[in-house]
Order: C-alpha cells, then sequence, then structure tokens
C-alpha cells in the first residue's frame, strides 16, 4: 500500500506525533527514546541545538551526551561551538552553587 501525500509532509507528521505524545506519552516516549538511543547523530544535534538555543547548559549537555563537562567544552572548542561562560540565570546559578556544596558534603 502506498504512503498517502500527506502522511510525507514532515511538519504534519511532526504535529502528529507531538499531538500524540500529549495523549500517550507511554506509546511515543519509548520510541523517541529508542530512536535517539539508536541514533549517535540525531542525539547529538538535539542536544546541541538545545544547547545553542539557551535550553540547557554545558554540564547538561555533558550529561545527555555521557562525557565529562570539559571533554564536551573542548570538542565545543574544536568544532567552533561558542561555549558560554557562567550562569544564564539565577536559578540556573543557584542550582550550581547547591551542586557545588552537596560535592564538598555543606548540603
Amino acid at each position: 500500500m502506498a504512503v498517502k501525500p500527506i502522511l510525507t509532509s514532515e511538519t504534519w507528521l511532526l504535529r502528529q506525533l507531538a499531538n500524540l505524545q500529549h495523549l500517550h506519552p507511554d506509546m511515543v516516549n519509548p520510541v523517541l527514546e529508542r530512536i535517539l538511543d539508536e541514533d549517535e547523530a540525531l542525539r547529538w544535534a538535539l542536544i546541541v541545538n538545545a544547547y545553542l538555543d539557551e535550553q540547557i547548559n554545558l554540564g547538561k549537555a555533558a550529561e545527555l551526551l555521557d562525557m565529562s563537562e570539559i571533554e564536551l567544552r573542548k570538542k565545543f572548542m574544536l568544532m567552533g561551538i561558542p561555549v558560554r561562560h557562567g550562569s544564564g540565570n539565577a536559578r540556573e546559578a543557584q542550582a550550581e552553587v547547591d551542586a557545588i556544596r552537596s560535592w564538598f558534603g555543606e548540603g
């Protein structure tokens, strides 16, 4: 059976997938996780885009990519990806302070 033309529209397909995810996350999320586990290039691109869009910081990007922050910083510098220094907002700054305190057993 041939795929109908409307199903080949990427925009339509992505909208439907997002809608379905809201209704049935138990159906969609495992598939998306499997895709990201299997496709390293896609996982890298999504995470780097989230970093560049300032949705996540360098530490979170490193965590999602299973890398150390130093390792990712070096890779970004080699690739010409701008490395943001410092916290983007007060919430991020407080999270960094809390993390440092927990490392030194002060929290």
